[in-house]
């Protein structure tokens, strides 16, 4: 199916006494640019959330929020550092003696001063980590496609109509192509017969005048190339997956053959007909930009 290149998505899942969540959002971009946001704690992820992301996604820029919060009952480890409090104390007994103090040093003296008692925050098992950091990426990352998926299938129904009317406005063209010399014919009799008057006309040299025209001013291959690019765009769309940048590629070559019409048939209403083309392209153009 097709897809946007915008959506978001949240997950969420518990493990390890944390809860960790994970919001995607993604938007235009070339190619598949992928950054993250982790907390330091779990920074060692995130090269997996990376290339977990990108087995996903083809194109668009993902931008994506991770934290985590502790969950349920969790005991710290407090630690003491015993070398740095004997340390302390032997100081103290030096102070004691250097100032003739009597007071006993105690407990209390200790037990505020700074780096003697340590919070101990073991270091995080990243496999053991990671199922659960998985499990609310791939909660994000659903959301984030089924949005993607949903704007896709609007996207491919605002294409396809203005597709089929570019179809239509070059059937128009190529039913009035050959008026174009006729009509080309006619006024170039007219004006030589109001030239010449009572000379008669040429009618070789007139001839090969109009097949000149015709030739110079024939866009029959012009007519057919847009119309094969009509059929691949349909296809691609009918396709789906990541056809982005060749949906791009064949609005470029359908500008470059209604520009070659519009320069080659010099004709009123055939001009009218390549500008109401060129803006319906104009408008494909812009809703390529967000297809995957």
């Amino acid at each position: 199916m097709l897809k946007s290149m915008t959506g978001f998505g949240r997950g969420e899942s518990c493990g390890h006494g944390k809860r960790f969540t994970v919001e995607l959002k993604s938007v235009n971009h070339r190619f598949c640019e992928v950054v993250l946001r982790f907390p330091r704690s779990m920074v060692s992820l995130e090269d997996r959330a990376r290339r977990f992301i990108q087995s996903r996604i083809s194109r668009g820029r993902i931008d994506g929020y991770f934290s985590v919060e502790e969950c349920g009952e969790r005991s710290p480890v407090v630690k003491v550092d015993k070398a740095l409090a004997t340390s302390y104390y032997k100081a103290m007994e030096e102070l004691k003696a250097t100032l003739g103090l009597t007071d006993a040093v105690s407990i209390q003296h200790l037990i505020n001063l700074p780096g003697l008692l340590v919070v101990d925050e073991p270091a995080e098992d990243d496999d053991a980590l990671w199922p659960v950091v998985s499990e609310a990426l791939e909660q994000a990352l659903g959301g984030l496609m089924q949005m993607r998926l949903a704007e896709g299938s609007q996207l491919k129904a605002d294409l396809t109509r203005r597709l089929k009317r570019v179809e239509e406005l070059n059937e128009q063209i190529k039913a009035r192509a050959p008026q174009v010399v006729t009509e080309y014919h006619n006024r170039l009799t007219q004006r030589l017969q109001e030239w010449l008057r009572n000379v008669p006309l040429d009618q070789t040299r007139l001839a090969t005048e109009v097949a000149i025209f015709a030739e110079r001013a024939s866009i029959a291959e012009e007519v057919v190339r847009l119309a094969s690019h009509i059929v691949q765009f349909r296809e691609f769309l009918d396709e789906g997956g990541p056809v982005g940048r060749k949906l791009d590629f064949l609005i470029q070559e359908m500008n470059r053959e209604i520009n070659t019409i519009a320069s080659k048939a010099p004709d009123l209403e055939i001009s009218r007909v390549v500008v109401e083309v060129k803006s319906e392209l104009e408008k494909m153009r812009e809703q390529v930009q967000n297809i995957e």
